[in-house]
């Protein structure tokens, strides 16, 4: 029985692990990659570490993407964070746990996991095809038949398929090779691409304030987001609005960033888009409620009425911040705790708990960890990751509409994703 010929376009993720698996599965596979050598981007992730997964339960796991997570269980339930470990624990590289959740290979190294998958790749009989960038899907009577790709001098190369799997990424990061190239390819039989834009981005904001404090980072926060003075829900009508996030916020030249605000990042940029003014409320003390920290004030404002005012305001956050806290509350940051009328403790008060930015834009989409949008999973079986459309095409990673948080949940899913695609179009 003749070998089921399959090409796997997209040398990332998704695609390193399609290819191997599909191999593995028994396919004639030939990996058609746009660069010059496989995992460009995810050389970089985890800032240059790879958070690969992490340890949340599955229905836990799944909470963390939008539009809607669930599209992901059938993948997650085939092959997920223990088979994802075991797997590259089988490479060499062996992996390790950080703040009991976040699991990362144990020498600190993301081009571990990539010359691990490439020589695994190799290794499975993959025709790796460098710098050959595929540029067309031939398809008769809605099954796919070939891709059309090109050589750097410009060749035109037609190769026959039985199945294709795009797993070109999304159009973040354009250095490495992540220019929504499967996107077109995908829309080109027929498919509908949900509107791309960032997710996992920085954001800008209005004023002065953030630039003030550019460089310093809180932990433990609270952000609650408000479109136009309200604050937004899950019953806002978008699926990936929450009402709150607790983390990590770092101000920046531009505005701010840090995991809290990237994992927010997805909701603002979709409130933008529809041109709501939106806000940023930053509890700056979420471990007292309004009136506990009330009666703290009039404490340290009785018991150390001779100290300034931004002594008395560093009592609960960093000295830098304490100086904006006064400006903003339009008290100088000298005057003494004893000449703080209870109207300016009250300001005070609500400053700490309601400390507000508002956002101006996200940064550009090239900077963004993820893309938001992509392929619709309308037109995609989650049980194997094949079209809809299109018999014999398959999706894999991040080129699909579906994106996750901060914290090895994206990279899950693309090597779910491309496992489930491979084994499915291994077997056609």
């Amino acid at each position: 029985m003749a070998k089921n010929r399959l090409i796997v376009i997209g040398e990332g993720p998704a695609g390193l692990m399609a290819a191997g698996q599909a191999a593995q599965a028994g396919a004639e596979v030939l990996l058609l990659a746009k660069m010059d050598r496989p995992g460009y981007k995810l050389r970089l992730t985890g800032n240059g570490r790879c958070n690969l997964t992490n340890t949340d339960p599955l229905p836990e796991f799944i909470r963390h993407f939008s539009p809607d997570g669930r599209f992901l269980r059938q993948a997650f339930s085939q092959f997920f964070s223990s088979e994802l470990t075991n797997f590259f624990e089988k490479l060499g590289v062996t992996t390790t746990i950080e703040q009991n959740r976040f699991i990362f290979p144990a020498a600190g190294k993301a081009a571990d996991v990539v010359n691990a998958l490439t020589q695994w790749v190799s290794d499975c009989g993959v025709n790796l095809q460098m710098l050959c960038p595929a540029e067309k899907l031939f398809v008769e009577n809605s099954q796919i038949t070939g891709v059309q790709a090109s050589q750097k001098n410009h060749t035109k190369l037609t190769f026959p398929a039985d199945a294709v799997i795009i797993a070109t990424g999304g159009a973040s990061y354009p250095s490495t090779g992540s220019t929504g190239d499967g996107y077109k390819l995908a829309e080109s039989v027929g498919h509908t691409i949900v509107p791309v834009r960032p997710a996992l981005i920085p954001l800008e904001t209005a004023g002065d304030v953030a630039p003030r404090l550019q460089g310093l980072s809180l932990d433990n926060v609270k952000i609650t987001v408000l479109a136009n003075e309200k604050k937004i829900t899950q019953k806002c009508g978008l699926p990936r609005c929450s009402e709150a996030k607790t983390g990590e916020i770092l101000f920046t030249h531009f505005g701010v960033s840090g995991p809290a605000i990237l994992s927010l990042s997805g909701q603002i940029v979709d409130q933008l888009r529809l041109s709501n003014k939106v806000t940023i409320s930053i509890d700056l003390t979420p471990d007292l409620n309004e009136h506990q920290l009330d009666n703290h004030l009039v404490g340290l404002f009785a018991e150390h009425g001779k100290k300034q005012l931004k002594t008395i305001i560093s009592n609960f956050v960093p000295a830098k911040l304490a100086l904006a806290c006064a400006d903003l509350i339009k008290l100088s940051p000298d005057k003494v705790g004893s000449q703080i009328s209870a109207d300016g403790r009250r300001k005070l008060k609500c400053l700490l708990k309601d400390f507000r930015l508002y956002i101006t834009a996200s940064r550009p989409l090239a900077e963004a960890m993820v893309t938001a949008g992509g392929v619709s999973t309308n037109e995609v079986d989650p049980r194997s990751m094949a079209s809809r459309l299109v018999k014999g095409l398959y999706f894999a990673g991040e080129v699909l509409d579906i994106d996750g948080d901060t914290g090895g949940y994206n990279l899950q899913a693309a090597f779910s994703t491309g496992f489930l695609a491979a084994r499915s179009a291994a077997n056609l």
